[in-house]
């Protein structure tokens, strides 16, 4: 099953490193996919589109890799008691504001606000024809697809620390 239709309940934090990887594989492809329609947005020459195509994709995306890694708000809530306390531990040392979480609009825009001045520069530059808009188009690509990497990596590290923890319990 795809891990953009698998139930928010149904995933759990994977069991191994091999697992992790892959998961962290079929997210990439969810990041490239979302880059590429926010670049699309970009290029069209309507104010404000690509901001809100911007925030559309990073709420989708991150509640999708979220979901993947098994690391949604219910899925989390599911655990058994020992593993659920290791993965808000380990999403608390890791800092991340978007593991375990609710992606809502108000979380996406302060993400947004972190990379606004790639943002403005798309937005002002894609007014200038044909070079601007491709630029635009890189730009917010470039933005989502960090954004997106940074993300994996962060669920990467907690499905690390909840691995290390059950191996430590053996």
């Amino acid at each position: 099953m795809s891990a953009r239709k698998t139930p928010s309940n149904a995933a759990a934090i994977p069991a191994t490193r091999r697992d992790v990887a892959a998961v962290a594989r079929r997210c990439r492809k969810i990041v490239t996919r979302r880059a590429l329609v926010a670049a699309g947005a970009a290029v069209v020459p309507i104010p404000g589109l690509d901001v809100a195509v911007d925030l559309g994709m990073l709420m989708k995306m991150l509640q999708e890799i979220n979901e993947a890694f098994g690391l949604t708000p219910a899925q989390i809530d599911a655990l058994a008691t020992r593993r659920r306390l290791t993965a808000y531990k380990a999403i608390a040392a890791i800092g991340s504001s978007y593991i375990g979480r609710i992606v809502t609009r108000e979380l996406a825009m302060a993400l947004v606000k972190r990379v606004a001045r790639r943002i403005a520069t798309a937005t002002a530059v894609k007014y200038v024809p044909l070079a601007g808009q491709a630029l635009a188009a890189g730009i917010s690509f470039a933005a989502i697809k960090y954004i997106g990497e940074r993300h994996i990596q962060d669920c990467i590290a907690v499905a690390d620390r909840v691995i290390e923890a059950d191996r430590s319990r053996r």
